[in-house]
């Protein structure tokens, strides 16, 4: 690859992170290209070069957001089994994941957002629900498919509603309340 296809690449994969970033902690609605290729150390006119449309950029920077927090969720799940499941719960509904969403699981912070996307994006939002939802499968104890979709959708609503409350003891309330909850069903599941 010739230098400046390769300053190319480049520049396109800073946009992207900047996107990504950027949508999981602020919304998809709020992406401004010329903010985007600012953080990027690229000019407003220079989009054009590496997207065909804003809708371009928001599915690849989705994909990655998704790809972000995968790579987070397969880590700990290297653990196996029950302990790499409460490993996942633990980190999942954290303080630190709640209050860094630029960072965090797209999953959640995309849940609102995604529907009113193009198909490309949400696809890449169900292959990761797809994903996740046979990762826990597999950690469970009791290997049940049946509850892998309620599991995470505790995750994932627990940290939204956790991110929405303008109550900091209400916050960490519900995050504890919860991570309690899917310890006991580890835990009671082990025993069967």
């Amino acid at each position: 690859m010739g230098s400046s296809q390769a300053d190319k690449a480049a520049s396109h994969e800073r946009i992207v992170k900047a996107a990504s970033r950027t949508i999981r902690r602020d919304g998809i609605d709020n992406v401004s290209v010329g903010e985007l290729m600012k953080q990027a150390g690229l000019t407003h006119g220079g989009f054009y070069r590496h997207f065909k449309s804003r809708e371009d950029l928001v599915a690849e920077a989705t994909d990655a957001a998704l790809a972000h927090g995968s790579r987070r969720v397969r880590q700990a799940s290297r653990l196996g089994g029950p302990e790499a499941l409460a490993a996942i719960i633990d980190g999942y509904l954290s303080r630190l994941h709640r209050d860094k969403p630029g960072t965090g699981c797209a999953v959640a912070a995309l849940s609102t957002d995604i529907a009113r996307c193009g198909p490309p994006a949400r696809a890449a939002y169900s292959r990761q629900v797809h994903g996740y939802i046979d990762l826990l499968t597999e950690l469970a104890p009791d290997r049940n498919r049946d509850k892998s979709p309620l599991i995470l959708a505790a995750l994932v609503k627990t940290l939204v509603l956790a991110r929405a409350v303008d109550d900091q003891d209400l916050s960490d309330e519900i995050l504890e309340m919860v991570n309690r909850a899917l310890h006991g069903y580890v835990d009671n599941a082990r025993e069967l």
